[in-house]
């Protein structure tokens, strides 16, 4: 199977981009094993604080961005989301649920690459995600003229035992 996303290198510099956003392509146990370095740093949870705003920004962002590239509205955004990042090899998302009206929604994740690189270990792993779905989930809201914020939470994780990631993005309380 070859890539099922648009890539482009340009000749001078080298960069990589799809749909005009520059990317870097790196394997996935040199990402993981920085991720894992700044997580023992600073602790799991300091550190989920850290990345929350950081990914909720870099999705709201990118929504924007892949709206005008490909002519998108509403929860189509989100779900070309999901379908880019499960073509990038973070996994495989898709939603269980979804209702813009309420900010709600819920998304399944199998074949975490997080989950991957770390064989046996347990726990809620995935939790970079968080802030990576409430920012899209926000994004379409505003587009779509609601004033909510939501909050995303990994709810459980492949690496616990179950046989998929859920989370669960909800309206922040008011």
């Amino acid at each position: 199977m070859q890539p099922l996303l648009p890539i482009e290198v340009d000749e001078e510099t080298g960069v990589w981009s799809t749909d005009g956003l520059p990317m870097l392509y790196v394997p996935r146990h040199f990402f993981t094993n920085n991720h894992l370095a700044v997580e023992a740093a600073l602790g799991r949870e300091r550190y989920a604080e850290i990345l929350y705003p950081a990914g909720y920004k870099s999705a709201f962002f990118w929504c924007d961005n892949e709206a005008k590239t490909h002519g998108l509205a509403g929860l189509a955004v989100f779900e070309h989301y999901l379908k880019r990042l499960s073509q990038r090899g973070w996994g495989q998302f898709a939603f269980l649920s979804a209702d813009v009206d309420a900010g709600e929604a819920e998304i399944a994740l199998w074949h975490s690459s997080f989950v991957l690189q770390q064989p046996g270990v347990r726990g809620r792993l995935c939790y970079m995600f968080e802030g990576w779905f409430a920012g899209a989930m926000d994004w379409v809201g505003q587009s779509e003229g609601r004033d909510y914020r939501t909050v995303s939470r990994e709810t459980q994780c492949a690496a616990e035992g179950h046989a998929h990631c859920t989370f669960r993005i909800t309206p922040m309380a008011a």
